[in-house]
């Protein structure tokens, strides 16, 4: 373990902060503010679902065509675009007034550049420029979302008190410039030897795995293992985009639901850890059906658990499965397809994931508005997740 920290540490520091700030994009952050941003423009649940899932479905295009670009050009030029671009939507939500046409813009901004493109970036950075350590090195990058999780609402939430909830936003888009930008020129400084050496070491053998991505189009493998990746995504944007109605109607208050984020966050990183060394020991394809259930066990407690002790086992066991799903889904397609076109592999995955968390706070939204409740959105979960996990093991007996 300790020769695998020291090999590249740099590296993994990346995957951790880029990981880190890509959270200002995330739906976690964004829906800290759901209440303000629908009273300044005087939008509905359901409203507001339906403009963050047109935008989220619109990143989710964009990011098909020009994921694959972190195939092509250097890893330090990517970056510095999708950087600069989240820093600029975080700005355009302080300068936000009540114009639905500009929220709609930052959003797919903030979508795409944060839990779009610099996720991708994070999760392909590893993946590729790890073999054998390929599971840890995943989850080391996932970890800094994880600390995200755990760090930014309790921060928000301070900063709405103190300030406003749009000087957030302002601070937001300045730690990009002053902080993250330095930061990661200072950790890529070797880039270009460290991707020649990958290069080199494609030899013959690795190049026969290599699939290019119209031909994982077309293979049934791809739409046997794409649904236990998409159902993960759904179900948590869905959940916490609409926590307040949950926290509402079971009785939890904010600042509860603000420290059940330090659950989620912990148990995420437990889940990444042991995820991490899990499946560098094991076939990815054979255990990954059933990462999903200690997120079926916490929603199965949301459902019938009022009591306000019961939302940190809730947000625990989801944070568990998003730990265990970083390390988990992130080997599955690099031992299925290779990794020479990662890139564009991932950039076709990571748009299926979120054009399917763009689905749900439009779904949830409209469940919300018809007056049913917290219930029937945690039976309507637990369905997808049971015939997600049931994908594998059909396609294994045919």
């Amino acid at each position: 373990m300790r020769s695998f920290f020291l090999s590249e540490p740099r590296l993994l520091l990346f995957g951790f902060f880029i990981s880190y700030f890509a959270s200002y994009g995330q739906t976690f952050f964004i829906s800290i503010f759901n209440l303000e941003i629908r009273s300044l423009l005087k939008l509905s649940d359901g409203q507001f679902g339906l403009v963050y899932s047109l935008a989220t479905l619109t990143s989710a295009f964009i990011l098909i065509w020009f994921g694959k670009i972190i195939d092509k050009i250097d890893l330090r030029v990517y970056t510095l675009i999708i950087s600069l671009g989240l820093s600029f939507a975080c700005f355009g939500m302080f300068f936000l007034t009540n114009n639905l046409l500009i929220l709609f813009l930052i959003i797919v901004s903030l979508r795409f550049f944060g839990q779009g493109a610099m996720t991708h970036t994070s999760a392909t950075t590893m993946a590729r420029y790890y073999n054998t350590d390929r599971g840890k090195a995943i989850s080391i990058g996932e970890f800094g979302g994880m600390f995200g999780f755990m760090t930014f609402p309790l921060i928000v939430i301070f900063l709405i008190q103190i300030f406003t909830w749009k000087f957030a936003w302002l601070l937001a888009g300045i730690s990009i410039l002053i902080v993250f930008i330095p930061m990661y020129f200072y950790l890529l400084r070797d880039q270009s030897r460290r991707h020649k050496e990958f290069l080199n070491n494609i030899d013959t053998v690795s190049l026969k795995k290599n699939w290019r991505r119209r031909d994982v189009i077309f293979d049934r493998k791809f739409y046997v293992y794409l649904p236990i990746s998409l159902v993960p995504p759904f179900v948590t944007t869905g959940l916490i985009f609409h926590q307040v109605f949950i926290a509402t109607n079971k009785g939890w208050n904010m600042e509860l639901l603000a420290s059940s984020f330090i659950s989620l966050g912990i148990f995420s990183i437990l889940g990444l850890l042991f995820g991490g060394r899990f499946i560098d020991k094991m076939n990815t394809k054979k255990v990954i059906p059933f990462y999903l259930f200690p997120m079926l066990i916490g929603i199965l407690i949301m459902m019938f658990f009022d009591h306000y002790f019961f939302i940190f086992p809730y947000m625990a066991l989801l944070g568990l499965t998003m730990g265990l799903g970083a390390p988990f889904t992130g080997s599955l397609w690099a031992e299925l397809y290779g990794v020479r076109n990662l890139g564009a592999i991932r950039a076709l995955l990571h748009a299926c994931m979120v054009f399917a968390s763009a689905l749900s706070p439009f779904l949830l939204g409209l469940v919300i508005d018809y007056n049913f409740g917290y219930f029937s959105i945690g039976l309507f979960c637990i369905i997808l997740i049971l015939c997600s996990s049931c994908s594998p093991f059909m396609h294994r007996h045919k």
